[in-house]
């Protein structure tokens, strides 16, 4: 059963769950950003105003009922004018398995497509990252190909995943 879930901007008080989302062993494999202290997150959870103001990216904490940031849904490389964005999202491992990636990642493909305009959202990742993968899959979109060494992880180059929707496949 879905859980009700809703997503709203950063705060302050959501260090904690980036700490527990960023000191994952799962997030640090697949992430190139790290963050080992508190000084960092709160830079992390401020930097968002400043990125949407200059429409390159956004990002918001992925909450249940009681408000607690359990994870995050963000838009990567927004393109106004080629109406389109990457999609990315993570879970705190205490929340894992139990479908708020994928529920995050409809409420935002409603909002760009409706809302906002965009035509297009891409999501990727390594091939390797099969948690991702299903994600994707079961958000409904599809693999469009795979991109050669794209992505580079701790462990070197990765080939990449492509998964998209546009606003008519959906």
């Amino acid at each position: 059963m879905d859980e009700a879930i809703a997503l709203r901007p950063w705060r302050v008080g959501d260090v904690a769950a980036v700490m527990e989302g960023f000191g994952s062993a799962e997030i640090q494999r697949w992430h190139v950003l790290r963050i080992d202290d508190e000084d960092e997150a709160r830079g992390w959870v401020a930097q968002w105003a400043r990125r949407w103001d200059e429409e390159d990216a956004a990002s918001w904490a992925i909450v249940g009922e009681d408000d607690e940031a359990l994870g995050q849904v963000g838009l990567r490389g927004i393109n106004l004018v080629e109406a389109s964005a990457g999609l990315s999202y993570w879970v705190v491992p205490s929340a894992r398995g139990r479908g708020l990636a994928g529920l995050a990642v409809g409420v935002i493909e409603d909002w760009c497509f409706g809302t906002l305009g965009l035509n297009r959202l891409v999501l990727d990742h390594s091939t390797q990252n099969r948690q991702s993968c299903r994600v994707a899959e079961k958000a409904g979109y599809p693999l469009e190909g795979v991109l050669r060494q794209s992505m580079l992880h701790a462990d070197g180059w990765h080939d990449a995943h492509v998964h998209a929707r546009t606003r008519t496949s959906g």
